[in-house]
């Protein structure tokens, strides 16, 4: 058994009456989730040591825009320095050891503050990627200035005024020029003016631009990467050629400096195009490895993957403080009851109901994302260490698809979460101090940024189509990963047909995975007659997918993305120590039903479910298990949890002394027993008192 002595106790308190109930370790729990020790002691490491740093001291007063901008890249600049990932860790360790070591340290801070996770992850670690799987060895001085060295900050340009999702539409140029051996950029109008730049505003130094590369003879070869300074890394002074502002204040994460950009013949050198699938001679002969424009993007966007799976890793920490926050509050904060005995508000059913639903996806979504994580860098660390990757395209084109609706999954699911956890504190939960708002406000930009989600599951849905037509047509699945396998028996999984008689049948595996089994093969059906019906009618394939995204393709990518957290969660589980096997399987089954329970429609439309049995058994199972839980779920929360320090809510301390930590915070606020400094220009004073 590991040496968890380096996680502090809790404090004794109130919550003790529902932690002494739990049956298993919290501690032991938190490593489980984690999944690393030395990774857990990282984390800690980092917390403890902004802790103790003056500069990472919560203000109770929200600061204006430009000074929250400050504070975080003030804060970036001291976490650099701490080095909590040193040169030798990034030299000598592997490309997956490396990587997850940084999704940690960024998982750290983004609890802590979030702009300065994004200004990390974007100017450093994404900027590093792009490189490493886009550039060559002539782009190493750059990696090293950034990753290494910390000498610059940069940026990722891609969106548009006009266009986000579609980014074959982009319309910066780079053109180049044989005389000078440059390139030329050039914005040919505002609606073409880059936007929605992380660190551009204020700090990068360099970002990575993507543009349509043309050549002298007039070609235009379509979107490519080109790295491209931006400011005097010593004065941050603008360089001539370039218009870049600041897109001004956000709902949230305001400590990110978005800028825009408009270029006005703007060069650089030839060799700071990022030339692994194309280049240009110094003559301007263009040479690929590619013959399809297209699938030159695809190898470029493909980059955005490492960075989508940390967007999901940070959901998982944001979805996890708000339910620790709104279970410790639900715990120790007591309401109504019957004979003048007021009832803790965990204990009503309706509570339960509200909230265990998202508990169980946290720890299922953390799970999920560890495991899927460690298969995506091995996929990665292979294909850059040349090794040979067995049916690597279509594995590519798998995780692509996984990537593309989990994050969307998640990202939804950690929003309405924080926003459900806020109700349900009441009227405290607004508070500023009970940092519930800031958590759903920090987060709701995941939603849309790195892929908005409603597009992006778009590209599931394509990949599912794909998969099914190809069953359809006598062919197989294309699913090295094992994740769609399942399509090959969809004839026989299509005749199953709902026939428990007690609730006890469908708190399994076995119930929940067939279900979603026939959920997707179901959804897929419909989605692909709905495509081909459309088709018939005359529509082009554009047209025809337009028309089968509502009800069908959404929903299916949905369900595909659920059935893939609860699938990575089960080989997960397995793998745990048997003391925390149990709880973690009640909280599987409690995200398997509370998810099925949105599927209802389909499940009876496709004839699934007959009669109120599925319904009913369905429903009783999710109040069951929450019911089952309630000894355990604060303890669950525990093991979510940042240090009270990072979850930095006055209703969500471990300690559970709620109304204590409430008359602290507001006896001292700023200001709070001061007479307002306005108050002349609000009462009447008679004229003979002036």
């Amino acid at each position: 058994m590991e040496d968890l002595s380096f996680v502090p106790d809790l404090p004794s308190g109130p919550l003790d009456v529902y932690r002494n109930t739990a049956s298993f370790d919290w501690k032991r729990l938190k490593l489980a989730l984690e999944g690393d020790i030395e990774l857990l002691k990282l984390k800690y490491r980092i917390w403890h040591a902004l802790e103790r740093d003056p500069l990472f001291a919560h203000n109770p007063v929200t600061p204006s825009v430009e000074e929250q901008k400050r504070i975080a890249q003030k804060q970036l600049k001291r976490i650099l320095e701490y080095k909590f990932q040193t040169k030798q860790m990034i030299i000598e360790s592997s490309y997956s050891a490396r990587t997850r070591t940084v999704m940690t340290i960024n998982e750290a801070i983004q609890s802590l503050n979030p702009s300065v996770s994004v200004k990390g992850a974007i100017g450093i670690y994404l900027f590093s990627n792009a490189l490493l799987s886009l550039g060559t060895e002539r782009h190493l001085k750059f990696y090293e200035a950034s990753n290494v060295n910390k000498e610059i900050l940069s940026s990722f340009a891609l969106t548009e005024i006009a266009h986000g999702s579609d980014a074959r539409l982009m319309r910066t140029t780079a053109t180049y020029d044989p005389a000078q051996k440059q390139f030329v950029i050039h914005t040919p109008d505002f609606e073409a003016a880059k936007c929605w730049v992380g660190n551009l505003g204020r700090t990068c130094t360099h970002t990575m631009l993507f543009a349509q590369l043309i050549t002298p003879d007039g070609t235009n070869h379509g979107l490519h990467g080109f790295v491209v300074p931006i400011r005097d890394p010593l004065t941050l002074e603008t360089y001539p050629g370039l218009i870049v502002g600041d897109m001004g204040e956000k709902i949230g994460v305001n400590g990110i400096d978005n800028g825009f950009i408009m270029f006005n013949q703007y060069r650089i050198p030839r060799e700071n195009l990022l030339n692994r699938t194309a280049d240009v001679t110094e003559d301007g002969v263009y040479e690929s490895s590619f013959s399809d424009p297209s699938k030159i993007l695809g190898a470029a966007l493909e980059n955005l993957s490492a960075g989508r799976i940390g967007i999901m890793q940070e959901s998982c920490h944001s979805i996890s403080s708000a339910v620790a926050i709104a279970i410790r509050y639900a715990a120790t904060r007591k309401q109504f009851g019957e004979k003048d005995k007021e009832i803790p508000l965990i204990e009503y059913p309706l509570h339960q109901w509200r909230l265990f639903g998202y508990v169980a996806a946290a720890v299922v979504f953390r799970v999920y994302i560890d495991s899927f994580t460690r298969l995506y860098l091995n996929i990665v660390e292979k294909s850059n260490a040349g090794i040979k990757v067995d049916h690597l395209s279509e594995a590519v084109a798998e995780v692509h698809a996984m990537v593309s609706c989990s994050k969307p999954l998640i990202t939804w699911c950690t929003l309405h979460a924080a926003q459900q956890c806020r109700e349900a504190c009441g009227g405290h939960g607004y508070l500023k101090a009970a940092n519930l708002g800031e958590i759903r406000s920090n987060h709701e930009p995941t939603v849309t940024y790195e892929g908005d989600n409603t597009v992006l599951s778009q590209q599931t849905g394509n990949w599912l189509l794909r998969q099914y037509e190809s069953v359809l047509s006598g062919n197989g699945v294309d699913s090295p990963l094992g994740t769609l396998t399942f399509l090959k028996d969809h004839k026989d999984i299509m005749r199953t047909k709902f026939s428990c008689t007690e609730t006890e049948e469908l708190k399994t595996r076995k119930f929940i995975i067939t279900t979603y089994k026939w959920l997707i093969c179901y959804l897929l059906k419909q989605t692909h007659d709905k495509l081909d019906s459309e088709l018939s009618k005359g529509l082009t394939r554009f047209e025809a997918r337009t028309k089968t995204q509502v009800y069908k393709c959404k929903t299916l990518t949905r369900a595909y993305a659920e059935y893939l957290s609860l699938v990575f969660c089960i080989e997960s589980i397995d793998k745990k120590e048997d003391s925390l096997k149990p709880v973690l399987n009640k909280l599987f089954n409690l995200y398997g039903l509370w998810s099925l329970d949105s599927h209802l429609v389909e499940l009876y439309q496709g004839g699934y479910g007959n009669g109120e049995a599925l319904a009913r058994l369905l429903r009783d199972g999710v109040m069951e298990l929450c019911g089952e839980l309630k000894g355990e779920i604060v303890s669950v929360v525990d093991a979510l949890a940042p240090t009270d320090f990072v979850l930095n809510s006055v209703l969500g301390r471990s300690d559970g002394n709620l109304y204590q930590n409430l008359q602290k915070t507001f006896f001292n606020h700023p200001g709070a027993f001061e007479r307002a400094a306005w108050w002349r220009e609000v009462v009447n004073i008679p004229p003979s008192k002036l």
